[in-house]
Order: structure tokens, then C-alpha cells, then sequence
């Protein structure tokens, strides 16, 4: 005699799984990554600035001037003292005569 329960559920029994061949979305690509590489490349450029310097040495020379006057007196004897021009004065420039 079978015995029918209304209302009460066996639990399952479970099989082993199947294993079924792998199968391949299409690949998701990230976006490249990028690198920057730098080369420094230095150069080293001379810049020459020449200068010169002159040293004048100026040796001044004094010219003095004396003008020694001697006077003597003889008996019955006259002397005359003429000048034929004057000493050079950078003072006083020689007169041109009658004003030309």
C-alpha cells in the first residue's frame, strides 16, 4: 500500500554537475597607459667678454723763467737797454698793433 502525504514535499537529491567546455566573451581592452620619457641633452656655451685698459702716464715739466738784471755805471758812459720784444706771457696775448 502506497501512502500518499498531501502537502509535504521530499527534498531534492542533487547530481553532480556536468561540466561543460569553457566558453570566451570577446576581451575587454583597457585604455593604453602612457609613458613620456625625457632626454636632457645640455650644452655648455662660453660667451667671452674681452676688456682692455690704457695707463697714460703724463710726466709734466716745469719751465721756469728768470730774467737777472745787472745795471753798472761808468763815468762820461751811458748805457741803453733796449728790448726787442717781451717774455711770453700765456696770460696775456701780444697786442696786434693799430688793432688789426
Amino acid at each position: 500500500m502506497h501512502h500518499k502525504h498531501w502537502g509535504h514535499q521530499c527534498s531534492p537529491q542533487y547530481c553532480p554537475p556536468n561540466a561543460l567546455p569553457a566558453q570566451y566573451d570577446p576581451p575587454q581592452v583597457s585604455p593604453a597607459k602612457q609613458y613620456v620619457s625625457t632626454n636632457v641633452l645640455n650644452t655648455v656655451k662660453s660667451h667671452v667678454h674681452p676688456s682692455h685698459n690704457t695707463t697714460v702716464n703724463k710726466h709734466m715739466i716745469t719751465h721756469k723763467h728768470y730774467f737777472p738784471h745787472t745795471e753798472s755805471v761808468v763815468n762820461e758812459c751811458y748805457e741803453q737797454h733796449v728790448m726787442c720784444g717781451r717774455p711770453y706771457n700765456p696770460c696775456c696775448p701780444p697786442r696786434r698793433p693799430f688793432g688789426y
